[in-house]
């Protein structure tokens, strides 16, 4: 069992940053894959950026340039550093981690954009 814990989320305006960290419970060495993913009112939850154990990254084509995911092994903390952000960015945000077959979420993070 993995618990992941969001933070950082808040209220920005257009052109603004801010930085999401998800805190999990285990060694995030350990854990394959992990992601960011968002879910705006309406709309389809999306994948926003995953990084894999060896550090690769990926991105979804609207964050790109704007977003950074990164991980802290020793802290067992994954970050998303936002840049730039668009009131399109306005969503729940929830962290994701991939162990073996099992797929674990946290309680997610809500990040509001003004205009």
């Amino acid at each position: 069992q993995v618990q992941l814990v969001e933070s950082g989320g808040g209220s920005v305006q257009a052109g603004g940053s801010l930085r999401l960290s998800c805190a999990a419970s285990t060694r995030i060495s350990s854990i394959n894959v992990m992601g960011w993913y968002r879910r705006a009112p309406g709309k389809r939850r999306e994948l926003v950026a995953t990084i894999t154990t060896g550090g690769s990254t990926g991105y979804a084509d609207s964050v790109k340039g704007r977003f950074t995911i990164s991980r802290d092994n020793a802290q067992n903390t994954v970050y998303l550093q936002m840049n730039s952000l668009k009131p399109e960015d306005t969503a729940v945000y929830y962290c994701n981690a991939g162990v073996g077959v099992l797929i674990y979420w946290g309680q997610g993070t809500q990040v509001t954009v003004s205009s």
